[in-house]
């Protein structure tokens, strides 16, 4: 690469769970010979997303090319994280040819294309697009986009009503500044639900927008890079509900870090979470915890009260068998007490 040839960056963003760590791992074992990095932020203290992506390491994105920036936002934390962490992949040898960043899913990301035109990075990086991940199943049910009927309804009878929620603002800046959607999960929505779920994306996009249907993060990565949106150049174009605010914050959301005891039983550790998000309104829980008897780590990745479970890689030899789950809500729903009650206490779950 010439060193005045720009490091396309593409940025995807999609609401909690809905695939985006599952489609990274599908490009990083498709890189089409291209040698890769990739940034992941998280929402939390626990580092899971991250530690997922670093065990799929392949010679074409080799570990120390797999940044992790967990307990914050990094179009929040410009100067402090997110410029010093594109300068260092900058200046690795091999240098990077194409860079992903993984943005927390209650992340806005409008505020971080501004960032991509920095003096200090703008002459040797370029957006190469933004991919909007959107849970086809969620959208179709209405969770994370307001029934523009029904408000409106509504409103006519009570004029002081507002039902836009921080969740569906989040979905709608998503939407707004994307290059492409990916439509997820489409299997778990059905037909009816993919039409209405596009119904509604193409409702609150600015703009027509390609949707495209992928199931368990697989798509051929010559439909997502290699986009040259330059979407640093065209901000104007991707409206956002923040447009007026001079920074932005996530107090509406709050998470809360379990650590778990070795467990006997991971059917009863499912049964508690999905009573969890019934009860308690929780939008997700992730991280990993320890099985009796069993050498693997079981990774946790709750969606609501849709949850799947796996074993993942092997306990290291000197690593302590301690899992640690993350649980993510809006700030009103959070009540650690009761939280951590829920997955430990065993009264709890009968």
């Amino acid at each position: 690469m010439s060193d005045l040839t720009k490091t396309p960056v593409t940025v995807v963003t999609g609401f909690l769970g809905s695939g985006k760590t599952t489609l990274i791992r599908h490009l990083m074992k498709n890189p089409q010979g291209k040698r890769l990095a990739v940034v992941v932020n998280e929402f939390g203290d626990v580092g899971v997303d991250g530690d997922i992506l670093k065990s799929c390491a392949i010679p074409d994105c080799p570990a120390e090319n797999i940044v992790e920036l967990a307990n914050g936002c990094i179009c929040c934390t410009v100067a402090d994280d997110f410029i010093p962490t594109i300068e260092a992949l900058m200046a690795v040898e091999p240098r990077p040819e194409h860079i992903l960043i993984e943005t927390s899913g209650l992340a806005l990301p409008k505020p971080l294309l501004k960032a991509f035109d920095w003096p200090d990075i703008r002459s040797r990086i370029t957006v190469d697009g933004v991919i909007a991940l959107a849970d086809a199943e969620a959208v179709a049910d209405g969770r994370f986009a307001p029934n523009v009927t029904a408000v409106d309804a509504q409103r006519e009878t009570d004029e002081s009503l507002d039902h836009e929620t921080p969740l569906s603002e989040v979905f709608e800046d998503q939407i707004s500044c994307a290059d492409i959607i990916l439509l997820t999960k489409p299997d778990l929505a059905g037909a009816d639900g993919v039409t209405k779920a596009k119904a509604v994306i193409e409702a609150e996009a600015p703009r027509p927008l390609p949707i495209v249907e992928v199931a368990e993060g697989i798509v051929d990565p010559r439909v997502v890079l290699g986009l040259e949106a330059a979407a640093e150049d065209d901000i104007a174009a991707r409206p956002s509900h923040h447009d007026t605010h001079h920074d932005h914050d996530h107090e509406d959301f709050e998470s809360v870090v379990i650590d778990m005891p070795e467990v006997m039983d991971p059917a009863d550790l499912v049964a508690r979470i999905e009573a969890l998000a019934r009860t308690q309104n929780i939008l997700r829980v992730k991280g990993y915890v320890s099985v009796q008897g069993k050498p693997m780590r079981l990774l946790i990745q709750a969606v609501g009260a849709r949850v799947r479970h796996q074993f993942d890689r092997p306990w290291g030899p000197n690593e302590a068998r301690q899992g640690r789950l993350v649980v993510i809500a809006e700030h009103d729903d959070i009540n650690s007490e009761a939280i951590r009650r829920a997955l430990l206490d065993p009264v709890a779950a009968e």
